[in-house]
């Protein structure tokens, strides 16, 4: 018996020696450099297999042959005649991967599984890129790579805690120095394979790792093999549950279960009376448990509420310990997988076998990568990158940090178009991980995605919203220039409610698209702050439907931009009763380039009113207005229930008499207006004593007046000098660009600079006719020890260069004197 184990012990060493022969390249110099002996029993002799240093690649075939005959002779020995120990110790090295042997009916139920688990895995292995059904994509056969996995001590589990050595640089050295001797590499495939000198069999087996290291990857992949029939033969049944999904069944009402139902649960075509008969053979069933630093209930197993029969109902984490503690199925075999740091609550002498993953050494990045890139230049470039940027190569120990570099590396390679592809086939992967750190590390820190002009299909959305769903918020999506269908956004809806701003400029979305739109609004969950709908045409249907979400008391958005969206007066009513709903929470609203008219303005001021309004922002720009609505409009300023304080109504024909109507609600005490905009309203200087009273009214809080593009002239100027010039005004931005001014207005306007109540920081008098007399009038005014004025616009103005390097000059006194001032010449 004891020459038996000596031998085999031999034979593990020569198996070693061979693999690394078959491993080196230079297998001469590799012969000439070892020199040991095995020896083989073989009726009774000895056969040698003996190296010197003048071995030539002749008597390494010679010697092979030797070899492989006398391997021969082990395989003939008649296992009969030798003792009862040494057979019970060929049976324990033993390592067939053989299926047992199955009633028809519980066969049966085998196949049903086994086509179940294949269809499951089939997508990993022939899915097509998504949006392109003519290209198929790397599948997971192609794509996966051998993750490197060494043996440890179940009970020195916390000793190998280390993340991994926090570099791949330290994660080389690891095998290079002395922890290869300690740790054994074990395959996949022989996780559960008996040890020669093991006593017990393997049933229980923790595989640990880091996150992102492959752990899911590795289930997916033995789930995988075994349903092609190509490893875990042994196993007749193999059933997989993920503890974050475990986890859900604390929210329902079926607080315990029995193994049978938590079973059928999952495996809804595993009917309980012949599942009742699988469970009986204990020894061909395998229960992999994944990710147990996800799971909230710890395993212990020294607590005395074991369970010992499949039928009892007990609560599902008590399940789990025992079938670890071998008190329910004894003899089945359990597969948990974990991160380091869950396992320390874990009684781990209950293990049998503890395997640590170390992700990739360099021989798996590099394969991992042509495997990646499929294109071999291709490969070879971006692995050469990778080597010489040292972070790069450090992080490349983790498949999924290997996997994100390699999918940003190939975008930079790749065209526009492939790019979108690869985006999107990342997002699909990300969406099977369903590892939430994962995705939003690959997102970005600031959770922001950008599909711009770009082509997505349903199925892509669909991804898209799974991708978004898993990391569960999202700052920021980007879909602006991509068209999408009434389906794509049905598709994307849980996605979107995942997202705080989305941005869907010109997606050629119709009213058809609002409903869902409108559910994503009203979702309990809904996270939508921002809503661009841009250049949509939405119409008023589509308007009204949107209004029933804004009304929910669900809805957060904040920010709604629905721009030239071919709106008109008749969805106005419904607009105004959202800015009226006391669930309303809109504090900006943009209906620029939208045929409203003063009808619609009209009905918009009923909500504006409303002392549930609480919009601070409204851009009204183009939107065939004329002085028939300021009326209204200047109500709602001086509303003691309005909190507007932005408004931008550029390109209406509101003209002088607008304007005037405009004053009245500007200068009432209950105004709060601090920024208007009148851009291209049809304005002279006959409105500007109006405004004027404004700006010096003890009650105006403007602080922001565009009048950019109207004939004031310069008597328009004069007279909003005088209101500038007042204690009262607190005027910081004025642009008056496009005005029809000249140098007869500019002493008035330089007083305004001097004056010690000015408060103008910004001054901006672009394309007017001031010539050089005006810029020395505005000169003057610019040295006063009373200007704050930092920015000055004269560009378009006539001015020589010999002046405008005066007002070069100028600006360079004014800032050794400590004024910053910029002017724009």
């Amino acid at each position: 018996m004891e020459q038996l184990e000596k031998e085999i012990e031999e034979l593990k060493k020569r198996d070693t020696e061979l693999k690394e022969l078959f491993d080196n390249k230079d297998h001469v110099h590799f012969m000439q450099t070892f020199s040991s002996r095995c020896v083989l029993p073989a009726d009774g002799d000895s056969l040698s297999f003996t190296v010197t240093a003048d071995f030539s690649s002749e008597d390494l075939r010679n010697e092979l042959s030797c070899l492989k005959k006398s391997l021969e002779k082990i395989s003939q020995w008649d296992i009969k005649t030798s003792t009862s120990s040494g057979k019970k110790l060929l049976e324990e090295i033993d390592t067939r991967n053989e299926p047992p042997v199955l009633d028809p009916h519980i066969k049966d139920l085998h196949e049903t599984l086994r086509q179940a688990v294949s269809e499951f895995t089939r997508t990993l292995g022939t899915q097509a890129s998504p949006g392109d059904v003519h290209t198929t994509a790397v599948g997971f056969e192609t794509r996966y790579t051998e993750l490197v996995a060494i043996e440890q001590d179940p009970r020195n589990h916390k000793e190998t805690d280390h993340e991994l050595m926090k570099t791949g640089r330290i994660h080389e050295e690891l095998m290079k120095k002395g922890e290869a001797e300690k740790c054994e590499r074990i395959r996949i495939e022989q996780l559960f394979r008996k040890s020669p000198v093991s006593v017990n069999p393997v049933n229980i087996i923790v595989v640990s790792g880091m996150v992102g290291i492959g752990k899911t990857t590795m289930v997916q992949k033995i789930m995988y093999d075994w349903a092609r029939g190509t490893q875990y033969q042994r196993f007749a049944f193999v059933f997989l549950f993920k503890f974050r999904e475990l986890n859900l069944l604390d929210n329902e009402n079926e607080t315990q279960m029995s193994l049978t139902k938590l079973i059928e649960r999952h495996y809804k075509y595993l009917s309980n009376d012949p599942l009742k008969d699988v469970l009986k053979n204990p020894e061909t069933l395998l229960f992999i448990f994944d990710g147990l630093d996800e799971y909230k209930h710890k395993l212990d197993v020294t607590q005395s509420q074991l369970c010992s029969d499949p039928d009892v109902e007990v609560p599902v984490h008590i399940l789990v310990t025992s079938l670890v503690s071998r008190t329910l199925l004894k003899g089945c075999s359990v597969l948990i997988t974990s991160r380091p740091t869950a396992l320390e609550a874990m009684d781990m002498e209950r293990v049998d076998q503890f395997v640590e993953i170390l992700g990739f050494f360099p021989e798996q990045r590099l394969m991992y990568c042509k495997k990646f890139f499929g294109d071999t230049a291709l490969a070879a470039e971006a692995f050469q990158y990778i080597e010489e940027n040292t972070i790069l190569y450090t992080m490349c120990f983790n498949p999924s940090y290997c996997w994100m570099i390699c999918s940003a590396l190939k975008s930079h390679f790749m065209t526009p178009e492939k790019v979108k592809n690869e985006a999107l086939q990342v997002g699909q992967w990300l969406c099977e991980a369903q590892n939430k750190e994962l995705i939003r590390d690959t997102i970005g820190e600031d959770l922001k995605m950008n599909f711009r002009k770009m082509t997505l299909s349903a199925v892509d959305c669909a991804v898209l919203a799974a991708v978004i769903s898993c990391c569960g918020e999202l700052e920021e999506l980007d879909l602006s220039g991509t068209p999408l269908t009434p389906e794509s956004i049905k598709r994307l809806e849980s996605g979107l409610s995942c997202c705080s701003a989305v941005r869907l400029w010109s997606c050629g979305l119709t009213s058809a698209c609002c409903s869902a739109l409108s559910s994503v609004l009203s979702s309990p969950n809904s996270r939508l702050t921002y809503l661009d709908l841009t250049d949509n045409k939405l119409g008023d249907p589509g308007a009204h439907q949107l209004s029933e979400g804004l009304r929910s008391d669900n809805c957060k958005l904040k920010k709604l931009e629905l721009v030239s969206c071919g709106l008109t007066s008749a969805c106005c009513s419904a607009l105004s009763s959202v800015l009226s709903s006391p669930n309303s929470r809109l504090t900006y609203l943009n209906l620029d380039k939208n045929n409203l008219g003063d009808s619609g303005a009209r009905q918009l001021n009923e909500g504006l009113r409303s002392d549930n309004c609480k919009l601070k922002t409204l851009e009204l720009i183009s939107c065939g207005l004329t002085s028939t609505c300021c009326s209204a409009l200047s109500s709602v300023l001086s509303s003691p229930n309005s909190r507007l304080t932005y408004l931008w109504l550029n390109s209406n024909n509101l003209g002088d008499s607008g304007a005037h109507q405009l004053s009245e609600g500007l200068r009432s005490d209950n105004c709060k207006l601090k920024a208007l905009v009148l851009i291209s309203c049809g304005l002279t200087s006959a409105c500007c004593s109006a405004l004027s009273s404004v700006l010096s009214s003890p009650n105006s809080r403007l602080t922001y007046l565009i009048l950019y593009d109207n004939n004031l002239g310069d008597s328009g100027a004069r007279q909003l000098s005088e209101g500038l010039r007042s204690d009262n005004c607190k005027l910081k931005t004025l642009e008056l660009d496009f005005c029809g001014l000249t140098s007869a207005c500019c002493s008035a306007l330089s007083s305004v600079l001097s004056s010690p109540n000015s408060r103008l920081t910004e001054l901006w008098l672009s394309e007017n006719n001031l010539g050089d007399s005006g810029a020395c009038q505005l000169s003057e005014g610019l040295r006063s020890d009373n200007c704050k004025l930092e920015r000055l616009g004269l560009s378009d103005n006539g001015i020589s260069e010999s002046e405008k390097r005066n007002l070069r000059s100028l600006q360079g006194e004014l800032g050794r004197s400590g004024q910053q001032l910029t002017i724009s010449t």
